[in-house]
């Protein structure tokens, strides 16, 4: 158990997307620890139709680099088909320009990241 108090349970759910499984698998234990129902994939192209089907998505938190679709690739048609769905950036690697959505760069404490969904979602 760790030390980083749950939330309340929130019925909005958050996707995780990043392509390295063991990434993946933390983070969303991490947020199901937090309270948040969690949804997972492995590429962008995999996350897509999943937010189509899926209505109650209100954050996805997408690592930038990925083969196919990138993150900020992935990011952009999130912010053109549902506006309202919040996107969180990962990466471990430089990025040149300050992106339009929030982002951690990896390592990152997972207080950070809670930090950041509550402050997101509201």
């Amino acid at each position: 158990m760790n030390s980083l108090s749950p939330i309340m349970q929130d019925t909005r759910r958050i996707l995780v997307v990043d392509d390295e499984e063991e990434v993946r698998e933390i983070l969303a234990e991490t947020l199901v620890e937090f309270g948040y129902v969690v949804l997972t994939a492995a590429s962008g192209e995999q996350a897509l139709p999943m937010l189509a089907k899926d209505n109650s998505v209100a954050m996805v938190i997408t690592d930038v680099r990925m083969p196919g679709m990138s993150g900020l690739e992935l990011a952009d048609e999130i912010r053109r088909r549902w506006p309202e769905v919040k996107v969180v950036l990962i990466s471990g690697y430089f990025l040149p320009q300050t992106p339009p959505q929030r982002f951690l760069k990896k390592p990152f404490h997972m207080k950070e990241l809670a930090s950041i969904v509550r402050s997101e979602l509201g």
